[in-house]
């Protein structure tokens, strides 16, 4: 298959640091279309599978799965986009189309799941190289419209956080009349509030910080709890009817269980190390239960997006450079973002 060098910032092996490199994108399919990347997100998975934190990780490696840009040009099938439109790219870049999941606007649980980064490339070997780079080629029914109000640096992270936050919020039909509990106030945390605010739920953070007590109630939740005080916590007991729990780093998740009404549930999206112990009364005491949720599909996202055009949702963000990155990557292994680091992608020409 012909290819064509770009220009990507990745690593060859784990904990080295990132630097310039050039990578192979395929000629086009006749259902691809390339996009010029103007502004890529930078995820806390990028790192973790950076320094290969939960295995599996192949090298060279190019992260970066939060991407919006422009088309610039089509394969000779393509129906859904034309030279020049906003596009964006996500997690997912390629699935069995088979599967039930796949049938079902599923394609997150699909088997055959190609990602956009750091999964089998079927087309060129090896394995995919992700958004730090020029540009991107993927299949238009894995590529998502970029509403055009929207404000392009601080929408990059909708494509992987903000659809990581609605839809568990879908799922579990939030809306007018429902009490959501999100615990942590990060990259997905700050975006839940704004999202659950929109979707008309009545919406209380809680967080170990007291800075950010006030930062919550900026964002629009209508109560803010310091998760550190027993007392502030007894008062919300039976209450809730979701808690999305956004945290990553090791936590009893126990102590919030107690807070959810009958038939609620703690939905976790962050990704602790450690395994999560569950006390079988928390559960069993009220019907209530502890699950997950993994992004969402292609659909889903779009209706994210469309849903986040209708409302003006974007992600609080700080604009860097790529020659930026390597601190970047430090400053996020820290804490230190407030709330999302995105790529100026312009900077690599440079």
């Amino acid at each position: 298959m012909q290819t064509k060098d770009i220009k990507a910032f990745g690593t060859t092996r784990a904990n080295e640091l990132l630097n310039e490199m050039t990578i192979q994108r395929r000629v086009l399919l006749p259902h691809d279309i390339e996009m010029e990347i103007l502004f890529c997100g930078i995820c806390h998975s990028d790192l973790h599978q950076v320094k290969n934190d939960f295995g599996g990780s192949n090298y060279p490696m190019v992260p970066g799965h939060e991407m919006v840009g422009r088309v610039t040009a089509i394969g000779n099938h393509v129906n859904k986009f034309k030279v020049g439109d906003l596009a964006g790219v996500g997690c997912i870049i390629d699935s069995c189309r088979e599967c039930d999941y796949c049938a079902q606007d599923e394609e997150m649980f699909c088997k055959g799941e190609v990602l956009s980064f750091n999964s089998p490339d079927k087309h060129l070997g090896g394995s995919s190289y992700g958004g730090y780079s020029e540009s991107y080629v993927a299949d238009e029914r894995y590529v998502l419209h970029v509403p055009e109000n929207l404000d392009l640096a601080a929408t990059a992270p909708l494509l992987c956080a903000g659809i990581t936050v609605y839809s568990p919020f879908k799922h579990w039909n939030i809306g007018p009349g429902k009490k959501v509990g999100i615990l942590g106030i990060g990259g997905l945390g700050h975006l839940a509030i704004k999202i659950a605010k929109a979707m008309g739920a009545h919406v209380v953070v809680f967080t170990t910080s007291p800075a950010k007590v006030e930062d919550a109630k900026r964002l629009g939740t209508d109560e803010a709890v310091l998760s550190s005080d027993a007392a502030q916590m007894a008062k919300y007991t039976d209450s809730l009817n979701l808690i999305l729990d956004t945290v990553s780093a090791n936590h009893d998740v126990n102590i919030y269980l107690n807070l959810l009404k009958a038939d609620g549930s703690v939905v976790l999206v962050g990704l602790p190390t450690d395994a999560i112990p569950i006390g079988a009364f928390n559960v069993v005491k009220g019907r209530r239960s502890f699950s997950g949720s993994n992004i969402g599909g292609i659909a889903e996202t779009q209706e994210m997006l469309d849903f986040c055009s209708k409302h003006n949702i974007t992600a609080d963000i700080e604009l860097i450079k790529i020659q930026e990155i390597n601190e970047a990557f430090h400053r996020l292994e820290k804490g230190d973002v407030h709330y999302r680091f995105v790529i100026d992608m312009a900077s690599l020409k440079k």
